[in-house]
């Protein structure tokens, strides 16, 4: 059987914490790496390798997060137990985020734990070197059913826009694709020019949904014109390229440029490419689209994922109650009283 080659997490500033539990040799020796690995490293790199790349960079995000946690505690990863996890579910909730500067949100740290339960029944049920999941019983946080992502109004999108457009042509070509498009902003920088181009008549993008599931993205006609004067003449190679046209967009650098353009353009702070997202879900449901349809352009599996980003569905000028009772009440029905006129009897 081929050695498969550890792909480590990211160099941490100390040790992983405590020693690593005694696990049986024989599942041990199926993972990836050598006996020389932590084994939590190569526990890692067998879970990860069976996920897409872009869910397996997010996982080890929260893997590197876990394990910092773990060093902090001077307890071992695999060694864990329910109040280490516990632990971090509180000091995540309570405490500053370095990245953020606030407390994390109740659908990040729902996030991380579904991460770390996903690797730990791995390791339980799979490579068969644990015995128990500290996650199994932790209490989740309650998920509100609205997006905490920042919204922009139709407003604050055209003067978006409009800032793009006169920074650069691909500056544009990007906050193009994620206003009218939904993307998110690995799927447009992960995408290839070979990926633009014709189906029955509509121009479109083919992109990599999470999961690895690839979709046809239809290119409304401000969107093609800004590729168009963006590509130019080019016709392979990734869309979005770093300066001097070397290399791939990096998303780091691509956040950094859409939060100088928002600033430019006078928008709220904290605006991020995700409330592009969010504000394309919004404004498309606004304008009357279809909930399955704007669920089927974002790539959502459930059409609850879709619905947290409706701000206006708690409108009740929206409520079909209005429908009904127009279709069914009888033309010659008495009209009811206003506000201000007193009931009869």
């Amino acid at each position: 059987m081929p050695q498969v080659t550890v792909t480590p997490l990211e160099p941490l500033d100390e040790p992983l914490g405590g020693p690593a539990p005694t696990m049986r040799p024989a599942p041990v020796d199926r993972l990836p790496g050598t006996s020389s690995d932590d084994p939590f490293l190569r526990l890692a790199a067998g879970w990860l390798v069976g996920h897409p790349a872009n869910t397996a960079t997010a996982y080890r995000r929260d893997l590197e997060a876990w394990a910092r946690w773990c060093v902090q505690l001077d307890v071992h990863p695999l060694a864990a137990e329910r109040h280490h996890v516990d632990l971090w579910v509180r000091h995540l909730s309570t405490q500053a985020q370095p990245r953020t500067g606030r407390q994390a949100a109740p659908a990040s740290i729902a996030r991380r734990l579904s991460a770390l339960a996903g690797f730990y029944d791995y390791g339980v049920h799979d490579a068969q070197v644990l015995t128990h999941s500290p996650v199994a019983s932790v209490r989740r946080p309650k998920v509100s059913d609205e997006s905490q992502a920042i919204g922009l109004t139709a407003d604050e999108l055209r003067c978006l826009l409009t800032a793009a457009t006169a920074h650069s042509p691909r500056s544009a070509a990007l906050i193009y694709l994620l206003t009218f498009c939904g993307l998110r902003i690995s799927e447009a920088l992960n995408a290839e020019v070979r990926d633009y181009g014709h189906d029955h008549g509509h121009r479109v993008l083919k992109v990599t949904r999470k999961g690895g599931k690839t979709a046809r993205v239809a290119l409304a006609p401000p969107v093609v014109r800004a590729l168009e004067t963006y590509l130019a003449e080019r016709t392979t190679g990734p869309i979005f390229i770093g300066r001097h046209g070397e290399g791939r967009y990096g998303y780091k650098v691509a956040q950094e440029q859409i939060a100088r353009l928002c600033r430019g353009a006078g928008l709220p702070a904290g605006v991020t490419p995700h409330s592009l997202r969010h504000s394309y879900a919004t404004e498309s449901l606004r304008l009357g689209a279809a909930l399955q349809d704007v669920q089927d352009a974002l790539g959502h599996a459930d059409p609850r994922t879709t619905r947290r980003y409706d701000r206006s569905r708690h409108n009740l000028d929206r409520s079909p109650n209005y429908l009904l009772a127009a279709a069914l009440t009888p033309s010659d029905a008495p009209a009811p009283p206003t506000p201000n006129q007193p009931r009869k009897g």
